[in-house]
C-alpha cells in the first residue's frame, strides 16, 4: 500500500465483488457492486484507465506475468466492457 501525500488517500487495489470488503461503502455513492464501467481513457503514459459510475477510475494494464488483461489493447474487447459491472477499491476503502 502506497500514501499519497497530496490528496491524502491509501491506494488500495480493486477487490473482487465476492470478498466481504466490498460491500462496505460509507461514503453512500452507491454500493460496491452497482459500480459499472462507463468509458475508458489513456492516461500521459498511454495506460488504459476505465471510468466508473461510482466516479471513480481505474488502471488497467496489460503487463504479463504480472497483470494479464491483453483485452484492454483491443478497441472490440474494451467496448464490450461498458456497462459490465466493475468492484471499485476506492468504494470499498473505509472513509474517515
Amino acid at each position: 500500500m502506497r500514501r499519497d501525500l497530496l490528496h491524502k488517500n491509501e491506494e488500495r487495489t480493486s477487490l473482487n465483488k465476492d470478498l466481504p470488503e466490498s460491500e462496505h461503502n460509507p461514503d453512500r455513492r452507491g454500493r460496491t457492486r452497482d459500480s459499472t464501467v462507463t468509458g475508458f481513457h489513456q492516461d500521459d503514459d498511454q495506460h488504459w484507465v476505465a471510468e466508473l459510475s461510482c466516479g471513480h477510475t481505474q488502471h488497467l494494464r496489460h503487463q504479463p506475468p504480472w497483470q494479464s488483461r491483453a483485452w484492454v489493447l483491443d478497441p472490440a474487447q474494451r467496448q464490450k466492457k461498458i456497462g459490465q459491472p466493475f468492484a471499485c477499491g476506492w468504494c470499498a476503502q473505509p472513509h474517515e
